[in-house]
């Protein structure tokens, strides 16, 4: 975020050929251009102080705010007052962002300053620093609590009223584009939304463990949910950035589900399904990867919405394939059916001879009494495979 500051404010002084320096509305420093003038009036006790300390002192503050820069939407020229220690007039631009003053870009001025024009493109600059300022405020606003309620409500009235509060603690954000990034399993508390870029809100969700968890039995899995503002719903950098850097923070045991963009708040719960989904089909240790897209896990979708089973285990007809000393016959099925039930395929795939395969898969029918000959035999045995990766 700072470098984007320092690129704006290089802009402006770039453009008004004299450098820059902003700050916030409370006159702490944000960012400076480089000065390289061997005028030393251009370095006045006022602009010295500013840099060194990072902050203008309240005297100073007040005596530029009498000025009327906190009520201005264009550029003030403020003269020279070397007994206040200003030696040199000053151009101050105000940054504004929906007509709210967050901060102020100041340069030295001259005779003759910069003309009408300059000065115009530099305050649309200004309120490009404005948009930044006003994100960086709303992302240092707690929405853990309004976000989880969303997730965690029941459908009805209490998600409606959920999905209200947050809409209103966003503001304007919340009619834009956002995903929603799951990262499971999570043990710290919920960070803070500065250290994830392009993050809304962050929120950390507990459910009941399911079958292969870590968690013992009536325990929780917690996860940690990210809302994450997108510019275009083909371009999911933010989120995958924000699930990188979240993934590091959990550890490398953890893994990470990106829902589909959409616009608005209506449908979170959904987009929280798929994040949680993505994340468990990350865990099956396929070509998806640490960080998966819901988009791309293919047959997960399926089987991460399905129930499952009260007993916690796997069909009954593959229970004797998924015991350790079969291991080898199930992944030759999974790849198997995984080649469309190609056996040239499967044999390149496995590297073994094809009278290898074929005798393993007697094997796998012998042991689950499956018909690989079957198409819904083979369905089933192909989902159930899949089922136990979760």
């Amino acid at each position: 975020m700072k470098g984007d500051y320092q690129e704006l404010v290089d802009e402006i002084s770039a453009l008004l050929g004299a450098p820059a320096t902003l700050e916030n509305r409370d006159f702490g420093l944000v960012a400076f251009g480089a000065h390289d003038s061997d005028d030393d009036t251009a370095m006045d006790p006022v602009r010295t102080r500013s840099i060194l300390t990072r902050r203008s002192t309240p005297a100073v503050r007040a005596w530029f705010e009498n000025f009327g820069i906190t009520r201005a939407t264009g550029p003030v020229r403020i003269p020279a007052a070397p007994e206040a220690g200003v030696f040199r007039g000053r151009i101050c631009l105000p940054v504004r962002h929906r007509g709210v003053v967050l901060g102020y870009v100041w340069l030295l001025d001259a005779d003759p300053g910069p003309g009408d024009d300059r000065l115009t493109a530099a305050m649309d600059v200004a309120s490009r620093i404005g948009a930044l300022l006003s994100d960086e405020a709303r992302a240092g606003t707690d929405l853990s609590r309004e976000f989880g309620a969303v997730l965690t409500a029941v459908r009805g009235w209490q998600r409606d009223m959920a999905v209200a509060a947050l809409r209103e603690a966003l503001g304007p954000d919340a009619d834009g584009l956002h995903t929603v990034v799951c990262v499971s399993p999570w043990a710290e508390e919920t960070p803070s939304v500065r250290t994830v870029p392009s993050a809304a809100a962050l929120s950390t969700v507990a459910y009941p463990a399911g079958p292969g968890s870590s968690a013992g039995a009536g325990d929780a899995q917690v996860s940690l949910a990210a809302l994450v503002r997108l510019r275009s719903s083909d371009v999911l950098d933010p989120a995958t950035t924000a699930a990188g850097r979240l993934r590091s923070a959990a550890g490398t045991a953890a893994t990470a589900g990106i829902a589909v963009p959409r616009r608005g708040l209506a449908e979170l719960a959904a987009s929280w399904h798929e994040a949680v989904s993505a994340a468990r089909a990350a865990t099956a240790g396929t070509r998806f990867g640490p960080v998966a897209d819901w988009r791309a896990i293919g047959p997960y979708r399926l089987l991460t919405s399905l129930p499952r089973p009260a007993d916690g285990l796997p069909d009954p007809a593959i229970r004797p394939l998924l015991t350790p000393p079969h291991s080898e016959l199930a992944r030759t099925a999974e790849v198997f059916l995984d080649c469309a039930g190609q056996a040239g395929r499967t044999a390149a795939e496995l590297g073994i001879h094809r009278q290898t395969l074929y005798y393993r898969l007697s094997r796998v029918h012998q042991l689950t009494g499956l018909d690989l000959n079957d198409g819904e035999d083979r369905l089933l045995l192909h989902m159930a495979l899949k089922t136990a990766r979760l």
